[in-house]
């Protein structure tokens, strides 16, 4: 029962008075889309940190090299040709012709070498580029080499990849950033500009076609082919409250609801002027992630405690309801349904057993300290989670100091790496696309490299090492296996918890078309008629 008073509670009040609401009215242009994405954006440096949010708006912005289509096949997108030497170890690319940032200034190789030097600092495959970098320099103004000591064969699905930190190509002026410090400049070469003087974290962000954008004449498949813009404008309305954002789609005040609450889909079916659909069949990995660095989930009995004591069942049925078509338990962490799936070494999260927590917690000498869960209360996956590990901790009988606050300010504490009691964390809520968890390549959250590794920075050399034989298998054998003693050590190791793996639903108004199913919403092709 407390489940279903904490989803009605989800339907009532997210905190309607702490995110102001913007004023809306009907009837806008058909050439002005307006959205409510998954929530707010409250900061907007698509390098310096990881939020989805971040990622989905920078890619209407920034640019990126390549970009993986609908079969997650990298293809050029900002680059007219590349070659790589016969040893492997030089890559030389090229820019298309053509290309401006929104400042009307053209985009050189030397923006190219600077903004792929400061995404290469934060993310996990452009830090195994880094490893074995000898040079990455511009040629001329739109070439340039990425010499290394040995080949690196992923290195076109490292510069396509869709999950963030994806390599979006900057200005090299604003590239020169510390990338462990936000940019405070949003200028791209994307086919939409960020409307700085509009933008009101917390209520709105807006975008407008760049009219120097020069798409590629391929059909459009994600991140890939021609991004042509058929809208002029798109505002980003920042609802909170998921009842507000369904009358507000229902009235026709909003257009395109990112992720509507599995609560108020009947509701929005019933509505003939709306469409419902699955927003990606690839699906979401819930995540319930530890800080390895700190007391008291540094010590791997404890984390093996949360695995014993949880019940993914209960967080999928915060997050879907009663439809057991949107969901499946996951023993493991990668998507369920793709080649080289694995739930080697998942008995543990197959049975509940609280006692056995408990036992592991009085060995691993658990004293009541203060755990920490930093809770964003405006993004429904993370609160639905959230309140089912509150009670999850209390029933091991862990001390639980719940911080409830809001997704733009779990992404900035999220990367302190402070003790908790001085404005670090314990544990936060997130989740990862399916289409980033098919394989190490591009999964961030498993990685265990220590500093280098995801918010909690777990240190756990049985991971890595599965993640470098999967690199380096060289058949599909080979990466089967380096995927079993993957999981298998993620799982001892406890990287993350996984809390099961789940669909979700994207709404629209029929007046709209061109919506695609994703990991991310796609706003090229999409139009709109009065």
């Amino acid at each position: 029962m407390a489940h279903s008073i904490d989803r009605r509670t989800v339907l009532g009040a997210l905190g309607l008075a702490a995110f102001p609401m913007p004023a809306l009215s009907q009837g806008a242009s058909a050439k002005t889309l307006r959205f409510v994405p998954q929530s707010n954006l409250a900061n907007f440096d698509p390098i310096w940190g990881t939020q989805y949010v971040v990622r989905n708006a920078a890619a209407l912005v920034w640019d990126t090299l390549y970009g993986v289509d609908e079969t997650l096949t990298p293809q050029r997108q900002m680059v007219e040709s590349e070659e790589v030497s016969s040893d492997g170890l030089t890559w030389t690319f090229k820019l298309r012709e053509g290309l401006k940032f929104h400042d009307n200034t053209p985009v050189l190789a030397k923006d190219v070498v600077q903004s792929l030097k400061r995404w290469a600092a934060r993310d996990p495959m452009g830090l195994m580029i880094t490893a074995i970098q000898k040079e990455l320099a511009p040629i001329d103004d739109r070439s340039w080499k990425w010499v290394l000591s040995r080949p690196f064969p992923k290195m076109l699905l490292a510069l396509a990849k869709n999950n963030a930190p994806c390599s979006f190509i900057m200005p090299e002026r604003i590239a020169q950033t510390d990338p462990f410090k936000q940019v405070t400049e949003y200028i791209g070469s994307g086919p939409m500009r960020f409307v700085r003087e509009d933008w009101v974290p917390g209520a709105k962000a807006v975008f407008t076609r760049f009219e120097g954008y020069v798409p590629r004449q391929e059909k459009a498949s994600w991140l890939a082919g021609g991004k042509n813009m058929l809208l002029d404008r798109i505002e980003w309305v920042i609802m909170p409250d998921p009842a507000t954002a369904s009358a507000a789609l229902q009235n026709g005040e909003v257009d395109w609801w990112e992720n509507p609450i599995s609560d108020l889909v009947p509701l929005l079916k019933r509505n003939r002027n709306i469409a419902v659909d699955i927003a990606d069949p690839l699906g979401n990995i819930g995540s319930f992630r530890m800080n390895h660095l700190h007391p008291p989930f540094d010590n791997v009995k404890i984390r093996r405690a949360v695995l014993t004591a949880l019940n993914q069942e209960d967080y999928m049925r915060a997050l879907v309801g009663s439809d057991d078509a949107l969901w499946k338990p996951l023993p493991g962490f990668f998507t369920p349904g793709t080649p080289i799936y694995t739930e080697a070494g998942g008995e543990v999260l197959k049975q509940r057993n609280i006692a056995a927590a408990k036992k592991l917690l009085a060995e691993a000498g658990y004293k009541g300290e203060p755990v920490i869960c930093v809770v964003a209360q405006d993004q429904p996956i993370t609160k639905s989670q959230g309140d089912i590990t509150a009670d999850l901790l209390k029933q091991m009988g862990m001390n639980v100091d719940f911080v409830a606050t809001d997704w733009g300010t779990t992404g900035q504490r999220r990367a302190v790496k402070t003790p908790p009691a001085q404005g670090g964390w314990n544990m936060f809520h997130t989740w990862h696309a399916g289409a980033d968890c098919i394989n190490p390549s591009s999964y961030t959250a498993v990685r265990a490299n220590g500093d280098k590794a995801w918010f909690g920075w777990p240190d756990l050399p049985e991971v890595e090492k599965g993640v470098s034989d999967w690199f380096e298998a060289k058949d599909l054998a080979g990466e089967k296996a380096a995927m079993d003693r993957l999981n298998t050590a993620a799982l001892e190791g406890v990287v993350y918890a996984p809390t099961g793996f789940f669909l979700s639903y994207q709404a629209w108004r029929k007046n709209v078309s061109g919506i695609v199913k994703g990991p991310l919403p796609f706003f090229w092709g999409v139009s709109k008629t009065a």
